[in-house]
């Protein structure tokens, strides 16, 4: 049933990460007209509409008169004529505000979590209110869906001992189980037609619950990716890999390191077999972040709904993005595609188009993990003062292979703004994919790091999903099939 935005509507948001200069306030507001009631000054005012129109800005000089003006905001992509449409899958905004926000930041699909635990004594369904398996229309391409779950959890039985965070997303009803364990959580997940997603690839449990559950998202664009001044450099720095890929100065991460760190382990979890569909959350609501900063389009076609949207998000017809806008195909098929082929040597060509407010830096094709070509196309300037550039590129594999597309934009003050497709997979039976070595032999010391730390804290059916994962991660290295 649509739920429309109320006339005239205004929801501010100012939040702050402590005294640090990661700062986001900014004001949605509904379609309408609006006034400020302004002391004399000079203001600079500026208005943003999601991804797909350039932000503007103008300044005024308010005195004793009242003054008028007008903002154009100019659009430079039309990404639902094209079949794609936009989400956030990780959003703390109320039910009350989204129909407003969503509208604001053109965002087509929220998902709030409107179930929220942090200690293992906590049951989902007295967190939230109750609230129908309806999905919520604010308008014929804006939805919202309310019945989703974030297991967060910080402590056991009241006394800290961090595990981490996971969504369960799309359920029918509030959970009834308490985490962890986790394994009887993605039971009932599954039989409610619910989707996983990792929510942080660097939470203590994070790399135990991919194959205990088998997540099927994994969050590439994350709460730690913010329009603001990058503000977790020390998040566990002290348990993360120390690859060379991953950037530090001498504050810890730099957000270039941060976001390798996710793309790295989650290039090293396709390799292991764990084939996670890409999403993107902001956390709006929590962080400095406005919703759908990091987003995730999925591919319906002209034939928008939740239901096909969410089939598509877990198709991985998908890519996610922080700015630019791509419609790309891998030998002319979406993102997600599985091939399964008898030869040894393949080639798929990449073709399609990138659209981006600001230049693009670079545009990187990734297989398997690695870069196997980078290159900065030609881009027009449109008319508008956008920029597109065309992508025809060819790749050649050896063996069961699979393939991304991932680009950068020109942004100030070294921020990231990357977009990044599902991969592609080119399945080869006769010659699987090798895991990466050097990243199981890290997934496994994670896994003995936590089954020392837990150990007498959680159960023994939590701690065994520990060792249960290290199993499995153990059998990889060895080459054996996984138990």
């Amino acid at each position: 049933m649509p739920v429309p935005a109320v006339a005239g509507s205004a929801v501010v948001y100012d939040k702050q990460l402590g005294k640090t200069a990661s700062v986001e306030r900014h004001t949605t507001l509904s379609a309408d007209g609006f006034q400020l009631d302004l002391p004399p000054g000079r203001y600079r005012l500026e208005a943003y509409h999601g991804k797909q129109y350039l932000p503007t800005s103008t300044e005024i000089t308010v005195a004793e008169e009242r003054v008028t003006t007008t903002l154009k905001l100019m659009r430079f992509a039309d990404m639902p004529t094209a079949g794609w449409y936009s989400g956030d899958t990780h959003v703390h905004r109320s039910m009350l505000e989204l129909p407003n926000v969503i509208l604001a930041e053109d965002l087509n699909v929220a998902l709030p979590l409107n179930y929220w635990v942090r200690d293992s004594r906590e049951i989902p369904m007295d967190s939230g209110p109750v609230l129908p398996p309806e999905v919520q229309h604010v308008d014929a391409t804006h939805l919202i869906y309310p019945i989703n779950t974030e297991y967060e959890i910080f402590s056991i039985d009241g006394k800290s001992q961090t595990q981490g965070a996971v969504f369960v997303l799309n359920h029918r009803e509030p959970l009834r189980l308490k985490a962890p364990p986790v394994s009887e959580i993605a039971q009932v997940a599954r039989q409610q037609g619910a989707m996983l997603e990792l929510d942080k690839h660097s939470w203590p449990w994070s790399m135990m619950i991919v194959p205990i559950m088998n997540v099927d998202l994994f969050e590439l664009s994350n709460n730690h990716h913010w329009k603001t001044q990058f503000g977790f450099p020390n998040f566990v720095l002290e348990s993360a890999p120390d690859w060379p890929e991953i950037e530090r100065n001498e504050r810890g991460f730099t957000e270039r390191g941060w976001t390798d760190f996710g793309f790295q382990t989650y290039y090293a979890l396709l390799n292991c077999g764990f084939r996670l569909r890409v999403t993107a959350g902001t956390a709006s609501g929590v962080h400095p972040v406005p919703l759908g900063h990091g987003r995730v389009f999925v591919h319906t076609g002209l034939d928008f709904s939740f239901e096909n949207w969410m089939k598509g998000l877990n198709a991985g017809h998908s890519f996610v993005t922080q700015g630019p806008l791509l419609d790309v195909r891998f030998d002319g098929e979406l993102p997600g595609t599985t091939w399964e082929k008898a030869d040894r040597e393949n080639r798929v060509i990449i073709t399609g188009v990138i659209n981006s407010a600001q230049p693009l830096t670079s545009v990187e094709v990734i297989v398997n993990g690695r870069v196997q070509s980078s290159i900065l196309p030609e881009q027009a300037q449109t008319e508008v003062g956008s920029y597109r550039a065309t992508v025809d590129l060819s790749v050649d594999l050896d063996g069961s292979s699979w393939i991304a597309l991932r680009c950068y934009e020109r942004a100030p003050a070294d921020k990231v703004v990357f977009a990044h497709t599902n991969p592609v997979f080119v399945d080869v039976a006769q010659a699987p994919l090798a895991p990466d070595r050097r990243a199981l032999t890290y997934f496994i010391q994670r896994m003995d790091a936590e089954i020392s730390r837990n150990a007498g804290v959680i159960s023994a059916a939590a701690l065994g999903e520990y060792q249960a994962a290290r199993k499995i991660y153990q059998a990889l290295l060895d080459g054996r099939q996984v138990p």
